[in-house]
């Protein structure tokens, strides 16, 4: 009798533990997987899907994380979302999504799967109608400021016939445009030089026979160089202007690799760029690494200087040989405008309802509207 009880007793104990390790072991987070889906290219532009990509795989290599990529097969929400989808029923549970065109697709996705984690970049409140879902960490870029450095870098380097073309008239495109205005201003007034500006929009992300021909007559007309901001819309202004010696100024990352590579060595003066590459890592870490999800969740990050180091700052102009530095505008003097813009002593105003034309006190900016 006394066995039997206490072989009821030993098995009672350890069903108690089972039960309890396997109440340990449903209640443990799954172990994190990285998924990013691109938006509607590839991750060979050489823009935001070639950046964010490469942050991804570098920091998950470095930790030995499982990271997969995903494609949509075509340029819609509901691709996109099929693929967002896709990666989580794959087994994926950290979401990296590059680009504005993710607005809608968030939107869908996030309520439906509560336990993923999403990181939008480039992805304003604006684009996620109003409000940031719990399981969301949206990241925007003070584009005004990157604007701004290319703006009075150009200017210093001698341009004093500039272009400014947008793709569509978002706010992170506006902010860009109006930020280079400001720029080419402040520079402007220091050396006294006369410079005017035309300003356009091609109304789409992409470069065609329409655009090409309008920055021919610019180039043409005298235009030294043109700010292609938009995705693709680049190539547009790149063909016009070798036609003519022209330059063009990158945007989003550093671009001369991409256009110098298709259309000369020393296309590119320099570009407006975002930090995809050091924003992305930092959110992984701040999930992977130091497991507080919980300050990012549900929150957007509006990404800036941080400090005087440009290469720490989330905004800037290329520091090696994708900006033409010269002896009128050198690497010291690109610091020295970091550190005073840091400081506060330059203040960039990043509205986007302010005609271009009035941004500007020591020049003249003339408005084309839109191409198309």
């Amino acid at each position: 009798m006394k066995k039997a009880l206490v072989l009821l007793v030993v098995l009672a104990v350890a069903f108690t533990a089972f039960a309890q390790g396997g109440a340990e072991q449903k209640a443990a987070a799954p172990a994190n997987k990285i998924a990013m889906v691109t938006d509607y290219g590839d991750i060979t532009d050489q823009s935001f899907n070639q950046t964010t990509y490469e942050a991804c795989r570098d920091y998950a290599a470095s930790k030995g994380i499982e990271f997969k990529y995903y494609k949509p097969t075509g340029d819609s929400t509901a691709e996109r979302v099929k693929m967002i989808m896709t990666a989580i029923e794959d087994g994926f549970n950290v979401i990296v999504l590059p680009g504005f065109a993710f607005g809608e697709a968030v939107q869908e996705a996030a309520p439906l799967y509560p336990d993923a984690k999403f990181i939008a970049l480039d992805v304003s409140e604006f684009d996620l109608g109003g409000k940031v879902p719990a399981n969301v960490y949206a990241v925007v870029y003070q584009e005004e400021l990157a604007g701004y450095m290319a703006g009075y870098a150009a200017v210093k380097l001698g341009y004093t016939k500039l272009g400014y073309l947008g793709g569509m008239a978002v706010p992170a495109v506006v902010r860009y445009g109006y930020g280079f205005v400001q720029g080419a201003d402040q520079a402007a007034k220091e050396t006294g030089a006369k410079v005017e500006l035309k300003y356009t929009y091609g109304n789409q992300f992409f470069g065609d026979a329409d655009i090409t021909a309008a920055m021919d007559t610019w180039y043409k007309a005298g235009t030294q160089a043109v700010f292609a901001c938009g995705g693709g819309i680049y190539t547009s202004a790149a063909e016009a202007a070798v036609k003519v010696g022209g330059k063009v100024i990158g945007v989003d990352v550093d671009q001369a690799g991409i256009i110098d590579g298709a259309y000369g060595k020393g296309t590119t003066i320099t570009s407006a760029m975002k930090g995809l590459y050091a924003s992305a890592q930092a959110a992984l870490k701040t999930i992977c690494e130091d497991n507080n999800w919980a300050s990012l969740a549900g929150k957007a990050g509006n990404l800036g200087l941080i400090g005087n180091d440009p290469e720490l700052n989330y905004v800037g102009i290329p520091t090696g040989a994708g900006t033409q530095f010269s002896a009128t505008f050198t690497l010291d003097n690109y610091k020295a405008l970091v550190a005073d813009m840091f400081a506060g002593k330059i203040k960039v105003d990043n509205s986007i309802e302010v005609a271009p034309a009035k941004m500007a006190k020591n020049f003249t900016v003339q408005d084309f509207g839109t191409i198309k």
